[in-house]
Protein backbone atom coordinates (compact mmCIF):
# COMPACT_ATOMS: atom_id res chain seq x y z
CA UNK A 1 0.00 0.00 0.00
CA UNK A 2 1.37 3.39 -0.87
CA UNK A 3 1.82 5.87 1.91
CA UNK A 4 -1.05 8.03 0.61
CA UNK A 5 -3.52 5.14 0.39
CA UNK A 6 -2.33 3.76 3.72
CA UNK A 7 -2.69 7.08 5.52
CA UNK A 8 -6.25 7.48 4.24
CA UNK A 9 -7.52 3.90 4.69
CA UNK A 10 -5.49 2.95 7.79
CA UNK A 11 -7.56 4.84 10.37
CA UNK A 12 -10.70 3.12 9.08
CA UNK A 13 -9.41 -0.43 9.56
CA UNK A 14 -11.13 -1.04 12.90
CA UNK A 15 -14.42 0.25 11.56
CA UNK A 16 -14.32 -2.06 8.54
CA UNK A 17 -13.23 -5.06 10.60
CA UNK A 18 -16.22 -4.48 12.90
CA UNK A 19 -18.68 -3.71 10.08
CA UNK A 20 -17.49 -6.59 7.91
CA UNK A 21 -17.60 -9.09 10.77
CA UNK A 22 -21.10 -7.97 11.71
CA UNK A 23 -22.32 -8.14 8.13
CA UNK A 24 -20.82 -11.60 7.66
CA UNK A 25 -22.37 -12.94 10.86
CA UNK A 26 -25.77 -11.44 10.04
CA UNK A 27 -25.66 -12.92 6.53
CA UNK A 28 -25.09 -16.34 8.04
CA UNK A 29 -27.90 -15.78 10.52
CA UNK A 30 -30.29 -14.90 7.68
CA UNK A 31 -29.47 -18.22 6.00
CA UNK A 32 -30.32 -20.03 9.24
CA UNK A 33 -33.59 -18.11 9.65
CA UNK A 34 -34.70 -18.68 6.06
CA UNK A 35 -33.86 -22.37 6.38
CA UNK A 36 -35.89 -22.69 9.57
CA UNK A 37 -38.98 -20.97 8.17
CA UNK A 38 -38.85 -22.45 4.67
CA UNK A 39 -41.28 -25.30 5.37
CA UNK A 40 -43.79 -22.98 7.03
CA UNK A 41 -43.50 -20.29 4.37
CA UNK A 42 -43.58 -22.68 1.38
CA UNK A 43 -47.14 -23.72 2.11
CA UNK A 44 -48.43 -20.28 3.08
CA UNK A 45 -47.25 -18.03 0.28
CA UNK A 46 -45.51 -17.99 -3.04
CA UNK A 47 -41.71 -17.84 -3.24
CA UNK A 48 -42.02 -14.36 -4.76
CA UNK A 49 -42.18 -12.82 -1.29
CA UNK A 50 -38.79 -14.30 -0.45
CA UNK A 51 -37.22 -12.87 -3.61
CA UNK A 52 -38.82 -9.46 -2.98
CA UNK A 53 -37.98 -9.17 0.72
CA UNK A 54 -35.64 -11.92 2.00
CA UNK A 55 -33.08 -11.98 -0.77
CA UNK A 56 -32.52 -8.19 -0.74
CA UNK A 57 -31.89 -8.38 3.00
CA UNK A 58 -29.12 -10.93 2.44
CA UNK A 59 -27.84 -8.74 -0.41
CA UNK A 60 -27.60 -5.73 1.94
CA UNK A 61 -25.53 -7.67 4.46
CA UNK A 62 -23.37 -9.03 1.65
CA UNK A 63 -22.85 -5.56 0.18
CA UNK A 64 -21.73 -4.21 3.57
CA UNK A 65 -19.33 -7.14 3.84
CA UNK A 66 -18.01 -6.43 0.33
CA UNK A 67 -17.42 -2.74 1.07
CA UNK A 68 -15.59 -3.68 4.26
CA UNK A 69 -13.43 -6.25 2.50
CA UNK A 70 -12.55 -3.89 -0.35
CA UNK A 71 -11.58 -1.06 1.95
CA UNK A 72 -9.56 -3.38 4.20
CA UNK A 73 -7.37 -4.61 1.35
CA UNK A 74 -3.85 -3.18 0.96
CA UNK A 75 -4.39 -1.02 -2.12
CA UNK A 76 -1.51 0.82 -3.79
CA UNK A 77 -3.88 3.50 -5.03
CA UNK A 78 -7.44 4.60 -4.29
CA UNK A 79 -8.54 4.27 -7.92
CA UNK A 80 -9.02 0.45 -8.03
CA UNK A 81 -11.23 0.29 -4.91
CA UNK A 82 -13.13 3.35 -6.18
CA UNK A 83 -13.93 1.56 -9.43
CA UNK A 84 -15.00 -1.68 -7.71
CA UNK A 85 -17.08 0.16 -5.12
CA UNK A 86 -18.65 2.31 -7.83
CA UNK A 87 -19.74 -0.80 -9.72
CA UNK A 88 -21.07 -2.33 -6.49
CA UNK A 89 -23.01 0.83 -5.64
CA UNK A 90 -24.46 1.05 -9.15
CA UNK A 91 -25.41 -2.63 -9.05
CA UNK A 92 -27.11 -2.04 -5.67
CA UNK A 93 -29.21 0.81 -7.07
CA UNK A 94 -30.31 -1.33 -10.04
CA UNK A 95 -30.95 -4.34 -7.81
CA UNK A 96 -33.20 -2.34 -5.48
CA UNK A 97 -35.24 -1.16 -8.47
CA UNK A 98 -35.68 -4.79 -9.59
CA UNK A 99 -36.61 -5.91 -6.05
CA UNK A 100 -39.13 -3.06 -5.76
CA UNK A 101 -40.72 -4.16 -9.01
CA UNK A 102 -40.98 -7.73 -7.69
CA UNK A 103 -42.62 -6.46 -4.51
CA UNK A 104 -45.26 -4.49 -6.43
CA UNK A 105 -46.16 -7.58 -8.46
CA UNK A 106 -46.86 -9.80 -5.45
CA UNK A 107 -50.30 -11.34 -5.44
CA UNK A 108 -50.18 -12.79 -1.93
CA UNK A 109 -49.17 -9.59 -0.13
CA UNK A 110 -49.57 -5.90 -0.82
CA UNK A 111 -46.58 -3.88 0.41
CA UNK A 112 -47.49 -0.82 2.48
CA UNK A 113 -45.71 2.53 2.88
CA UNK A 114 -43.45 1.14 5.61
CA UNK A 115 -42.32 -1.64 3.25
CA UNK A 116 -41.70 0.85 0.46
CA UNK A 117 -39.57 3.04 2.73
CA UNK A 118 -37.49 0.26 4.31
CA UNK A 119 -37.14 -2.04 1.30
CA UNK A 120 -36.74 0.61 -1.43
CA UNK A 121 -36.14 4.24 -0.39
CA UNK A 122 -33.61 3.77 2.42
CA UNK A 123 -31.63 1.08 0.54
CA UNK A 124 -31.47 3.42 -2.46
CA UNK A 125 -29.99 6.07 -0.16
CA UNK A 126 -27.44 3.56 1.15
CA UNK A 127 -26.36 2.32 -2.28
CA UNK A 128 -26.38 5.90 -3.58
CA UNK A 129 -24.06 6.84 -0.74
CA UNK A 130 -21.72 4.00 -1.67
CA UNK A 131 -21.81 5.06 -5.31
CA UNK A 132 -21.15 8.72 -4.44
CA UNK A 133 -18.38 7.75 -2.04
CA UNK A 134 -16.77 5.59 -4.70
CA UNK A 135 -16.90 8.36 -7.30
CA UNK A 136 -15.29 10.86 -4.93
CA UNK A 137 -12.80 8.48 -3.26
CA UNK A 138 -9.80 9.37 -5.48
CA UNK A 139 -10.47 13.12 -5.21
CA UNK A 140 -11.71 13.82 -1.69
CA UNK A 141 -10.95 10.57 0.16
CA UNK A 142 -11.67 11.72 3.71
CA UNK A 143 -15.25 12.77 2.92
CA UNK A 144 -15.71 9.83 0.55
CA UNK A 145 -14.78 7.36 3.29
CA UNK A 146 -17.47 8.83 5.52
CA UNK A 147 -20.02 8.39 2.72
CA UNK A 148 -18.88 4.80 2.15
CA UNK A 149 -18.99 4.05 5.87
CA UNK A 150 -22.43 5.61 6.20
CA UNK A 151 -23.79 3.61 3.27
CA UNK A 152 -22.29 0.40 4.58
CA UNK A 153 -23.54 0.92 8.12
CA UNK A 154 -26.96 1.92 6.84
CA UNK A 155 -27.15 -1.36 4.89
CA UNK A 156 -26.41 -3.30 8.08
CA UNK A 157 -29.14 -1.48 10.01
CA UNK A 158 -31.60 -1.87 7.12
CA UNK A 159 -30.79 -5.57 7.04
CA UNK A 160 -31.32 -5.97 10.79
CA UNK A 161 -34.64 -4.14 10.67
CA UNK A 162 -35.85 -5.97 7.57
CA UNK A 163 -34.77 -9.37 8.89
CA UNK A 164 -36.82 -8.69 12.02
CA UNK A 165 -39.73 -7.57 9.85
CA UNK A 166 -39.61 -10.79 7.82
CA UNK A 167 -39.37 -13.04 10.87
CA UNK A 168 -42.19 -11.33 12.75
CA UNK A 169 -44.39 -11.33 9.65
CA UNK A 170 -43.92 -15.06 9.20
CA UNK A 171 -44.41 -15.76 12.92
CA UNK A 172 -47.48 -13.56 13.42
CA UNK A 173 -49.32 -13.68 10.08
CA UNK A 174 -51.98 -16.40 10.13
CA UNK A 175 -51.46 -19.02 7.44
CA UNK A 176 -53.68 -18.95 4.37
CA UNK A 177 -53.99 -22.69 4.67
CA UNK A 178 -52.70 -25.21 7.18
CA UNK A 179 -49.14 -26.25 6.58
CA UNK A 180 -48.69 -29.83 5.53
CA UNK A 181 -45.60 -31.83 6.06
CA UNK A 182 -44.25 -33.36 2.85
CA UNK A 183 -44.58 -36.83 4.44
CA UNK A 184 -48.33 -36.22 5.06
CA UNK A 185 -49.01 -35.93 1.31
CA UNK A 186 -48.02 -39.54 0.62
CA UNK A 187 -50.60 -41.04 2.99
Amino acid sequence: MTEAASSVLGPWSNFYILAGSSAGALTGLMFVVITLVTDVERFRRSPDGLSAFGTPTVAHFSAALLVSAILSAPWHSLLPPAIILGLAGLYGVVYICVAARRATRLTTYTPDLDDFVWYTIIPLVAYGSILAGAITLPYIPVKALFALAGGSLLLIFIGIRNAWDIVTFIAIEPPDKPAEKPSDKSS
